[in-house]
């Protein structure tokens, strides 16, 4: 649970502002999407790798470029 103290003069909007970051950073929404669904590792494994594989040709045609 994120527990944001609101300071002394403190808007409402402000706090709001500072508990919506920390619940981004947390990372809460992330975690609860990727707990929905259950992935085998070998198929977490191999996204990984076609990611990778992505990423690293995308590099190479800038390079190209």
């Amino acid at each position: 649970m994120i527990i944001i103290e609101i300071k002394e003069g403190e808007s409402i909007d402000r706090a709001l502002k500072r508990y919506k970051r920390k619940h981004r950073n947390v990372g809460i929404v992330k975690e609860l999407r990727r707990r929905q669904q259950f992935t085998k590792p070998s198929v977490q494994r191999r996204t990984e790798v076609l990611k990778a594989q992505y990423l690293l040709q995308k590099q190479q045609e800038e390079r190209e470029d």
